[in-house]
């Protein structure tokens, strides 16, 4: 969250005139388990309640994971929750979690049949297939990398994705989600990616970027970050 997406928005700054200012909470967990999403979920209200004294124009919530593991559908029910923290707080803004927007984003382009690619351990990323699939989206094949610690998810090296995803059969696959995790960097294999298999690339930093730059009602354009970002959607 804090390095994908500046990154993608210092990129969009290069061909449209916008300028962004990014501002931070952060949410505690060292270990990527239920019991700790659980306690980090907790304090989202807190930091939706400090991000809006800034007065930002939108707010995104950046762990994927700890919401898809508080149940089916959750995402809705987080962002209106936080929407109305910042609402409370006069300072009313949209709330985009990376969950929802990747959720959105995969039906933004089409993708009814997607591979993926997780860090999480095994069970967690089980519950981050059927909360897609319980979206409608079928996970046709995926990929655990079972990386417990989140300060290693955030060193997981984005030049090993391409190899593996090619150890995946994506025959019938419309889309590649290449890192279901705002925490393991992916953006600069993405291209690598959609030449490597001829199929769209998207992340959950991607999606959250898209959401963003939607909900601030401008093109959602960002060179380099794959097919959501192309300017086709």
């Amino acid at each position: 969250m804090e390095t994908e997406i500046p990154a993608m928005l210092g990129a969009r700054q290069l061909i449209r005139p916008e300028r962004f200012t990014f501002h931070s909470s952060r949410m505690r967990m060292k270990h990527v388990n239920k019991e700790e999403l659980a306690a980090m979920d907790a304090e989202s209200d807190r930091c939706a309640l400090e991000l809006s004294d800034a007065r930002v124009d939108v707010l995104g919530y950046a762990c994927l994971v700890a919401i898809m593991a508080m149940g089916l559908g959750y995402h809705r029910e987080s962002q209106a929750r936080l929407a109305q923290v910042t609402k409370d707080n006069q300072a009313a803004a949209p709330v985009i979690s990376s969950a929802g927007a990747l959720v959105n984003g995969l039906k933004v382009i089409g993708a009814k049949r997607i591979a993926l690619v997780a860090p999480y351990m095994k069970p967690l990323t089980q519950l981050v297939v059927d909360y897609i699939q319980h979206e409608g989206i079928e996970v046709k094949v995926w990929r655990a990398l079972e990386i417990p610690d989140n300060l290693e998810v955030g060193r997981h090296d984005p030049a090993r994705l391409p190899g593996i995803v090619a150890g995946m059969d994506l025959r019938e696959v419309d889309a590649i989600v290449l890192s279901a995790c705002v925490q393991m960097p992916s953006l600069p294999a993405v291209p690598t990616v959609e030449a490597q298999t001829g199929k769209p690339v998207i992340t959950a930093a991607i999606a959250t970027t898209y959401a963003m730059l939607t909900a601030l009602e401008l093109e959602p354009i960002v060179p380099g970050a794959g097919a959501l970002l192309s300017g086709a959607y």
